[in-house]
């Protein structure tokens, strides 16, 4: 069951990518330290259930958005340079979607770890079918 009207979808899904993108190529903030804190934000809470607002920000003011209402301090850390940023940014979004799991929970069932170890094997794979893939692992 979806968590909310897939019209929502692409554009969040999108977005995610790009500010994990921004975040990890564009600043010297720690990236995991930046998913943890999102992930586990109000704003990312807002975005589970398609907040129409935040829905139609792009990343950079989804990113101020951010800092401002969750009061986000960037820590210091090496860049997370590639592709990878967005496809995890992506994949994090797309699995709150498809499977309607609150994106705090979905930071402590599928660690930034197992997304960065596992990028190689599945970008090359459809977002859905990657998706449907660890969900399926998941569950044994």
């Amino acid at each position: 069951m979806n968590s909310y009207p897939q019209c929502y979808v692409n554009e969040i899904v999108e977005t995610q990518g790009k500010l994990f993108e921004l975040v990890a190529n564009e600043t010297s903030v720690d990236f995991d330290d930046f998913i943890e804190k999102y992930m586990n934000s109000k704003t990312r809470a807002h975005l589970d259930k398609a907040d129409a607002y935040l829905s139609n920000l792009d990343q950079k003011e989804l990113f101020d958005y951010f800092c401002k209402i969750d009061g986000f301090s960037p820590k210091a850390g090496k860049p997370f340079l590639g592709f990878a940023p967005n496809w995890i940014g992506q994949f994090y979004a797309r699995f709150q979607w498809q499977e309607n799991i609150p994106s705090k929970n979905l930071v402590k069932l599928i660690p930034i770890a197992f997304l960065k170890s596992s990028y190689a094997g599945l970008h090359d794979l459809d977002l859905d079918l990657a998706v449907d893939k660890v969900y399926k692992n998941l569950r044994g």
